[in-house]
């Protein structure tokens, strides 16, 4: 039997499967949940980052690969402007934001709308945002750097380099945007368009400003400039906390914050990865339209990260960069391991841990620019093509994704607990140790091995931070942030800023629950005994609240959302009386970089024994997970339950 028809999607897929053969097609039996609406699932299909090689762009070839994509279940795509062919710097190409280039993207867009594509962009070339024309004034510059060097290389317009956009200085990247918009403008004529902001790829360690000295003095009252040759060193974590909370604040008002608004004024939406940046990742997160995660070189486990952003900013999209590096990753130009040979099942338990940690839109990373007959590869990325391993899976894979995420947008996430995220410990922690560092990580500030407490998983329990508390409304003992109702917050953090501190004490002093797990200490640079005085008299009347405790009682006195002994993960979208909550299977716990080739064959077969507490009922639900599977459950208000099994078997 061939593989094809050996990897067989559950029958549920044959609405939008149309070119799937009935070979491929499992029956299910028994009480189903509710199908979502035909456009709700049209809506919800998968996109893929389009790679264009630097090249002259022909509209017969955008055409082509366009209409594919749409016949193999794609909803969009998101063009991103990347090197020539093999770094070839002598390739023709159209040049870098002229006018044949401005052409080209928006024939592309226009030929997106006319079949019923969504066609995103991203704001440059390469992953920050820069390029050639950005002057030594307006670039990325660390300590020490009187202007910025050139530091883009296998851009669009290589072998020429470029600077990157200075990060913390709104001026710089207003002109960089008056540049791109001048280019993009007929592209952004047409439907809705999300202008794409990839992870941060920008220096972090000594990262610096003109003015910066002088902020920090401001800010804080004493002199950074002496220190920042030993800024990370342990004995300096004060003062690197200090630091971390201003460049912070700069990235998020100089850089996220006039990105949403200029895109808004052109007339186009923001779809963003913050992941990586040197920021308080709530705050920054909620100033974008789409909250973009990433994986695998993030764990899924992130994903609750910009998924608790989007509850807390009333977002009600996530997506993800999903399946980058499955196997693992070799620098350009590649080709990565087994790239072209990727499995299905592999992908989708992937998917599936990125669904049970609130994303509901899957980018696909990604497919190259390929005439008819070329067969390249982007280097980095799962092959997406006519040429793809699994092309044949493909249209059905899709719309089980397309599915998915139509559920995973349904109503509101749930939420009863939140986590404070502990962003001090973070700042204070300075660099991760060397088993988690990775070549491109180093920083404890990622937050990328952050994860919720394991005892409080049936909860959904949603990340939240000191702006989401201050700006909350306290109702009946709960705290509504957002698209959140809070009814216990659990904070285990070795610090607290006191601007934190004065929020949970506001909260607490309305009503709401607190279970402050540990004695926190004031992070930062020390500005005296009677500053010092007051943090411990602000945590003492703290701790003398009779609605914080120091233990995690005042959650046990509520039964969780989900009861029972190992719950896999999962998340939850409800609507009025209605829940419906997604089971990924037990194997896709803990998913790290990189996969093993075949590693979700290894999945077994597993039997949870669940209660589901609901509308006031206790919902019995038994899950059994055959290799490959995951399962959404549906269940209302009297007491019902509804639920069906995806499956995708091993070859």
């Amino acid at each position: 039997m061939k593989r094809a028809e050996m990897l067989l999607p559950a029958a549920v897929l044959l609405f939008l499967s149309l070119t799937a053969t009935p070979s491929m097609l499992r029956a299910q039996t028994g009480s189903e949940p509710r199908r979502p609406d035909a456009e709700d699932i049209h809506a919800a299909r998968p996109y893929t980052r389009w790679w264009w090689f630097a090249d002259v762009i022909q509209p017969s070839d955008v055409r082509a690969q366009l209409d594919w994509m749409k016949a193999n279940g794609f909803g969009g795509v998101e063009i991103a402007f990347v090197y020539p062919l093999h770094g070839d710097s002598a390739a023709v190409r159209l040049p870098w934001l002229s006018k044949g280039w401005s052409n080209a993207v928006a024939d592309a867009a226009s030929y997106c709308d006319s079949i019923d594509l969504g066609c995103d962009i991203t704001f440059g070339t390469l992953w920050p945002f820069g390029d050639s024309m950005v002057p030594p004034e307006d670039g990325a510059r660390v300590f020490g750097d009187s202007v910025s060097p050139a530091q883009m290389r296998l851009t669009w317009e290589h072998p020429r380099r470029g600077r990157v956009v200075n990060h913390l200085d709104h001026g710089a990247l207003e002109r960089y945007a008056d540049r791109m918009f001048a280019g993009l403008a007929p592209a952004l004529e047409g439907k809705e368009r999300h202008l794409f902001c990839d992870s941060w790829e920008v220096e972090t360690k000594r990262l610096w400003t003109p003015g910066f000295a002088d902020a920090f003095r401001t800010a804080y009252g004493y002199d950074i400039l002496p220190m920042m040759d030993s800024l990370y060193a342990p004995a300096f974590a004060p003062v690197l906390y200090d630091y971390m909370k201003l460049i912070s604040r700069l990235v998020i008002d100089e850089f996220y914050t006039p990105f949403a608004k200029t895109a808004h004024e052109h007339g186009a939406l923001t779809r963003v990865q913050c992941c990586g940046s040197p920021t308080d990742l709530l705050t920054a997160y909620g100033r974008v339209d789409v909250p973009e995660s990433e994986a695998i070189l993030y764990e899924p486990a992130f994903s609750r990260i910009p998924a608790s952003a989007a509850v807390l900013s009333r977002r009600h999209r996530v997506s993800a960069e999903t399946f980058t590096c499955l196997y693992g990753w070799k620098g350009w130009p590649g080709p990565g391991p087994h790239q072209g040979e990727e499995r299905i099942d592999d992908m989708k338990l992937l998917a599936d841990a990125l669904f049970a940690n609130g994303v509901n839109w899957i980018v696909w990373h990604g497919a190259p620019y390929n005439p008819p007959g070329r067969h390249e590869k982007f280097y980095a990325s799962v092959h997406v093509g006519p040429d793809a391993g699994f092309a044949a899976e493909l249209p059905a894979f899709n719309s089980y994704l397309a599915e998915i995420s139509a559920v995973m947008r349904k109503g509101h996430s749930y939420s009863d607990v939140a986590v404070y995220l502990p962003l001090e410990d973070a700042w204070m922690a300075g660099e991760l140790p060397d088993s988690l560092k990775m070549p491109w990580a180093w920083g404890a500030y990622e937050l990328r091995y952050q994860r919720v407490p394991e005892a409080l998983k049936g909860y959904q329990p949603l990340w939240i931070n000191a702006e989401a508390i201050e700006k909350g409304i306290m109702h009946d003992g709960r705290l509504r942030t957002g698209d959140a109702t809070i009814r216990t917050l659990y904070v285990d953090a070795r610090y607290l800023d006191r601007q934190t501190v004065w929020a949970l004490f506001d909260r607490a002093s309305e009503g709401l629950n607190i279970c402050l797990m540990q004695r926190p200490s004031e992070p930062g640079f020390p500005s005296g005994r009677l500053s010092s005085l007051e943090y411990k008299l602000a945590v003492d009347g703290l701790l003398a609240l009779p609605t914080v405790r120091e233990d995690a009682s005042a959650i046990r006195e509520m039964p969780p959302l989900v009861e029972g002994e190992d719950i896999p993960d999962f998340w939850c979208r409800s609507e009025r009386e209605t829940a419906w909550l997604f089971f990924a299977h037990p194997a896709s716990r803990g998913l790290h970089y990189p996969l093993a080739y075949g590693q979700a064959a290894a999945a077994g077969t597993e039997r949870r024994a669940l209660t589901v507490h609901w509308q006031g009922q206790r919902i019995p639900v038994m899950l059994d997970f055959t290799p490959g599977a995951s399962i959404l459950v549906e269940v209302d208000g009297e007491g019902n339950a509804r639920q069906k099994t995806y499956i995708i078997p091993s070859p």
